[in-house]
């Protein structure tokens, strides 16, 4: 097991309280209610399957992304994603024009081992990923070496980069949690590149 600072070939950040905790519950409430949530067919194994979980893809109208065999085509920046684009950019994070929310309705919903390496991502992405809700652990594993690997525990307001050659040299995943019960969002800053 590494410890989260021992991560070769990886630039990963973890902002533990980034987003204060007022902020933090009024976004969760608010993207419960507003956002257009669907259950994303992907390609696993040669077969398509529902995903474990729900999202929805925002961004630019040009931010068209591809991953697991699907296409999916942008929703329209709702103001309160906008703003926190906007927060974040304005903090130096990166440069981002599309964010994938992520729903994990409890502690049976999951994600597996991936990297974002897809390619309108570039070769060296910034990942921005903010936790809401309930506390989940996040893992990392080299590519090259599978039995090397980080946790974290990111909890509600917690910001998490990943850049440089993370993707290409990591996966991550975010593994069942059969004692979680509360429901936990994750919004993926991202910059892709358009076609």
């Amino acid at each position: 097991m590494l410890f989260p600072h021992d991560l070769p070939d990886a630039d990963v950040r973890h902002l533990p309280g980034w987003l204060p905790a007022g902020d933090a519950d009024a976004l969760l409430q608010a993207l419960c209610e507003a956002v257009p949530w669907e259950i994303h067919r992907i390609r696993m194994f040669g077969n398509w399957v529902d995903s474990p979980r729900l999202s929805c893809w925002i961004g630019d109208p040009q931010a068209r992304y591809r991953y697991s065999g699907a296409e999916f085509v942008p929703h329209p920046w709702p103001p309160l994603l906008s703003s926190l684009r906007d927060r974040l950019q304005g903090q130096g994070v990166g440069r981002f024009n599309s964010v994938l929310l992520n729903r994990y309705r409890g502690g049976a919903d999951y994600m597996g081992w991936h990297s974002d390496d897809e390619p309108e991502l570039g070769p060296a992405p910034l990942i921005a990923s903010l936790s809401l809700g309930a506390a989940r652990r996040f893992l990392l594993r080299r590519r090259d070496d599978t039995t090397r690997k980080a946790e974290f525990l990111l909890v509600h307001g917690d910001l998490l980069l990943m850049g440089g050659t993370t993707q290409r040299h990591y996966q991550h995943a975010l593994p069942r949690m059969a004692r979680v019960q509360g429901e936990r969002i994750n919004l993926t800053f991202r910059w892709i590149t358009p076609r």
